[in-house]
Order: structure tokens, then C-alpha cells, then sequence
């Protein structure tokens, strides 16, 4: 369920040649180049599965998108054409903001030095990412996460049974990507909504697909992103224990933290007045959330 959207999508169980300039890449949050060798087992995270990134902090502001194109047909509305996707970039360049990765976000407000960033997230790694919104992305100076489905690269969104057929990126294109400094992130193994799976099926998600993009892009990746944004608290804590540094949902939810980080929808109509309109929206639901939390907090110490 995509909450921003009220809408649902079902939930089921290549490009030719490189599509980036010699030249291509941001111009911050440089690519790492570090490769992590296999082993048997992946580092398990130390960090809580849920909870505010701090006391009181707000949850930083990450936009949700998923395809870059121009189409006739979207029932879904995951399409946002070039030319509305250049006005959103600039209006967020004109308010003196900056579009970044998760990665960066997230590192940039550990160093007390995020207020002005906000985060950028492409869901399912559409080939269009590459050929559309890396260009208006770089100039921009800006960067953003692009989350992949692992076993899918170079096919296409079967999973999306009414929509259009698009193309996915291939493991080159991915590759290339997270050589120019973009961020790639798990998006699971075949798209599958995590939550009510069994233990061994969640942990193949999270864990395999995060050793198999790590072989394609030849370093670390550290982001997840729920498939349809559905997550419960086992999918967050196999995340965590698969060794991720943060994942993103879509709803502000009781699981609101570093492995469940809410994010905004956004789509082809929402101009100016509606994305101000938007982050209001995400700052109302941010104190909801804390308050929330908050009561449940009180409540326990008073049981005890």
C-alpha cells in the first residue's frame, strides 16, 4: 500500500550499452571504493531496529520517486515526466536546497550539517533513472539513492501486472552508476512485500540480495528499501541483522526510525504550492509521531 497515494499495488512474488557520459557523476558523496570481500556471513548491525534519530530530532525529509519518463498510461502513478522532474529539482534549488543520497542525508546530519539537504530515492531501478534523471540530477549538483531489485536487473516490472512494461537497469548500467558516486540500494531479491514471510525467507531477502548487488557495484551497499514501502518489525530487525546501515519505508508509523525512515511521495502533478504543501505534511506527521511515541513511553514507565 502506498500510503501517499492511497493507492495499491499488487503484491507478487536491459538498456543497450552505458547510458552515462565518460564524464558522468555528482559532484558530492564521492564513491566508495573499498570492495567487501565474500565471507559466510555478513556484519550484523548493532543499531536499534526503530526509534527517532534522536531525542526529539526530526526525521529528515526523503522523496520517493520511481520512474522518469513520459507514458501515456500509469495507473499507478510512478511516472513523472523530464520536464516536471526538472521544475521539482529546480524549485528545491531555488529554496536553497540540495537533493542528496540517503547515504549522504543520513551522514550529514550525523556531522550536525543536514538542514538544507533533502533526500532523493528512485524505487525499483528503472532504466530511466540513467537516461533521464542523472542528467538533470548533475546539473543540479545533486545526488540521490537508486534502489534495485537484485534478481531482476535488465528485465523488466512484471510485478506491476496494469501498468506499462519498463525496463530495468542492468547490472552494467548499475554498476556504472555506483562508480560516479551514486548510491545503490537493495530494493529485495523479486520485489516481494516482506512482511509475513518466514524468517529464512526474510533473511534470503535482505542478506542475499544485499551480497549479490555488493558483487555487482564491487563495494559496500548499506541502504534497503521496502518493496510497496510494507514493513513490520521482523522486516526491520532482518535488515538490521543483514548488516544494512538504514532502510526506507513510505508511512510514519510506529517502526518510524533508521530502519523504517518515512518518506514523500511525489508524482507527475505535484508542483511548487504542492510540494511546500507536502512538507508541511511530513513535518505534522513527524510531531504526531514523536507525541505518539511518547505517550506509549509514559505509559510503560507508569505499568512498571
Amino acid at each position: 500500500m502506498d500510503v501517499e497515494r492511497g493507492s495499491a499495488r499488487p503484491a507478487r512474488p536491459g538498456v543497450r550499452g552505458s547510458v552515462l557520459p565518460a564524464s558522468a557523476g555528482p559532484r558530492t558523496d564521492p564513491p566508495r571504493t573499498d570492495v567487501l570481500r565474500p565471507s559466510a556471513r555478513l556484519p550484523r548491525s548493532r543499531r536499534p531496529a526503530a526509534g527517532p534519530p534522536g531525542p526529539g530530532a526530526p526525521h529528515p525529509w526523503i522523496l520517493m520517486y520511481h520512474s522518469v519518463a513520459v507514458e501515456q498510461e500509469d495507473p499507478y502513478r510512478l511516472t513523472v515526466s523530464p520536464e516536471r522532474f526538472a521544475d521539482q529539482m529546480d524549485w528545491l534549488h531555488r529554496r536553497g536546497r540540495r537533493g542528496v543520497s540517503v547515504r549522504e542525508l543520513l551522514r550529514a546530519r550525523a556531522a550536525g550539517r543536514g538542514d538544507r539537504l533533502v533526500g532523493l530515492t528512485f524505487d525499483d531501478g528503472y532504466a530511466d533513472f540513467a537516461r533521464h534523471a542523472v542528467p538533470i540530477l548533475q546539473a543540479y549538483g545533486f545526488t540521490a539513492t537508486a534502489y534495485v531489485v537484485a534478481d531482476l536487473l535488465g528485465r523488466d516490472n512484471d510485478w506491476d501486472t496494469e501498468g506499462p512494461r519498463k525496463k530495468l537497469l542492468t547490472g552494467r548500467q548499475v554498476a556504472e552508476l555506483a562508480a560516479t558516486g551514486w548510491e545503490i540500494g537493495s530494493h529485495g531479491l523479486g520485489h516481494q512485500a516482506l512482511p509475513g514471510l518466514p524468517a529464512e525467507v526474510l533473511a534470503a531477502q535482505t542478506r542475499e540480495s544485499r551480497r549479490a548487488l555488493e558483487e555487482v557495484v564491487g563495494g559496500p551497499v548499506t541502504g534497503f528499501c521496502y518493496p510497496y514501502g510494507a514493513v513490520d518489525l521482523p522486516a526491520t530487525l532482518a535488515v538490521r541483522d543483514a548488516g544494512y546501515d538504514h532502510a526506507c519505508a513510505i508511512a510514519h508509523s510506529p517502526l518510524t526510525g533508521r530502519y523504517a525512515l518515512p518518506r514523500c511521495y511525489v508524482g507527475d502533478r505535484d508542483g511548487a504550492w504542492r510540494l511546500r504543501a507536502k512538507r508541511g505534511r511530513h513535518r505534522l506527521r513527524d510531531t504526531v509521531t514523536e507525541l505518539r511515541r511518547s505517550r506509549v513511553a509514559t505509559r510503560r514507565e507508569a505499568g512498571r
